[in-house]
């Protein structure tokens, strides 16, 4: 029996945040008709995954893609109407990285899908293709354990990759996947995905390229499944400070306050601290949330004539300020529009948009031949997009100190990076502890 019960405190359940952790709690609370109040202080929910408006055209504030190793968001995405083969590109893990790397994982079990993919790929020597198979090995081996964590460059150090297979495959999987360069990037958590993405099915390393914008793919259709199950959702409504006393929570906000019994605190970590550094039980946990660094991710929009193609909807480039590029026309029915996606630090933190942009364009101009302008650009530029992934990070967990309280984010411990998949674990588990609470 759940401890409310003996104080007479009615079950209430908030959660401040909407973005795909607090959405994620709140759908699987609801599946349980538990009543959910979801406060956001934006107009619109989807956190860092969300839809912008451009030029009439829907574009997304980063361009995110799926793993097929991402089970719990694609069985989210299921249970709230969404139909991910109609809502995503989904090939068999191909990898297209420019001058002429070139892979396409083999119709094999895994991990020997991978195995024979990587034997037959173009662009790398037959030394590196062994070297490769052999790294993959060896981490089997030693069941995907690296103690004591080092960085990714230590690690591909240690197992003699080359510098030609660590710019055309593992720096950009590190790059996409933990959004942390290489030399400070933790290995363990990099080992971690090529477990899952690797190691299981061969479904799991699909590449999941969403046709629809951010907002389609999960947050709009999450409302709609929220609503029918009458949670409120709150929009443009910022909470300010969460006060706990007696087992009661009380969240502030300009029109008001509002008692609840269970918080789910699903905010950026940033924005942890401002609603909950007066609680005296949280400073270890607020200490672990302000010893976070954070690494950006910048994304260019180019719109160049319609009838432009790219040669597969997803290429990657090395030794530029570019990393990975993508065909809007091809994905999402938007011709002509290119997504350039720049993850982690790098000196393009410090240019103006203008200077960027100009800089990709002439990129894809001498790279994959594209005109050298473009009709319209637009950069958007998440600076604090996900935490800096480094070796031993201590994060915190979802249940805290403060019964009743709770961290949802794709910070809190995790053996995953910053990604949608950590964020969507992190809420589902936050509702799991509330509903075990009341058994």
């Amino acid at each position: 029996m759940d401890r409310l019960a003996h104080l007479g405190i009615p079950l209430l359940i908030a959660i401040i945040g909407g973005g795909w952790a607090g959405l994620a709690a709140a759908v699987t609370l609801t599946e349980q008709r538990m009543p959910v109040t979801l406060f956001e202080s934006a107009a619109q929910l989807g956190g860092r995954a969300r839809r912008v408006e451009f030029n009439g055209l829907a574009l997304d504030n980063g361009q995110h893609i799926l793993l097929g190793a991402y089970r719990e968001t694609l069985r989210l995405l299921d249970q709230v109407g969404v139909a991910v083969g109609d809502a995503c590109y989904a090939p068999p893990l191909t990898l297209h990285v420019e001058p002429g790397f070139r892979l396409q994982a083999a119709r094999l079990p895994a991990p020997w899908h991978l195995a024979a993919g990587l034997l037959r790929s173009r662009g790398i020597t037959l030394r590196d293709k062994f070297a490769a198979v052999r790294f993959l090995a060896a981490l089997k081996r030693a069941q995907f354990q690296v103690a004591p964590d080092l960085t990714v460059t230590a690690l591909l150090a240690e197992h003699r990759q080359s510098t030609v297979l660590n710019d055309y495959l593992w720096c950009p999987l590190c790059l996409a996947a933990l959004n942390t360069p290489p030399p400070g990037a933790s290995a363990q958590v990099f080992v971690n995905v090529l477990r899952d993405a690797f190691f299981g099915t061969r479904d799991d390393s699909r590449l999941l390229l969403p046709r629809v914008d951010l907002g389609c793919l999960f947050p709009d259709a999450a409302v709609r499944y929220l609503q029918a199950r009458a949670a409120t959702l709150c929009l443009n409504r910022r909470i300010q400070r969460v006060d706990a006393e007696a087992g009661r929570f009380t969240l502030h906000h300009e029109q008001g306050a509002e008692s609840f019994s269970h918080v789910i605190c699903a905010v950026p970590s940033f924005r942890v601290a401002s609603l909950l550094d007066h609680l005296a039980p949280l400073q270890a946990v607020l200490d672990q949330i302000s010893a976070l660094r954070y690494q950006p991710i910048y994304t260019v929009y180019l719109q160049y004539d319609t009838a432009l193609r790219l040669p597969f909807p997803m290429l990657g480039l090395t030794q530029t300020i570019s990393q990975w590029v993508f065909d809007r026309g091809a994905l999402s029915n938007q011709p002509g529009l290119i997504a350039v996606v720049i993850s982690a630090q790098g000196a393009h933190e410090h240019w103006d948009h203008a200077t960027l942009a100009q800089k990709v364009a002439q990129e894809l101009h001498t790279h994959l031949g594209l005109p050298q302008q473009a009709a319209w650009v637009q950069v958007i530029a998440e600076k604090r997009a996900t935490f800096d992934c480094v070796p031993g990070l201590a994060r915190p967990v979802n249940r805290t100190p403060i019964p009743g309280l709770f961290l949802a984010g794709d910070y809190t411990a995790s053996d995953y990076p910053a990604t949608l998949e950590a964020a969507v674990r992190s809420g589902i588990q936050c509702a799991l502890l509330i509903m075990e609470a009341m058994q």
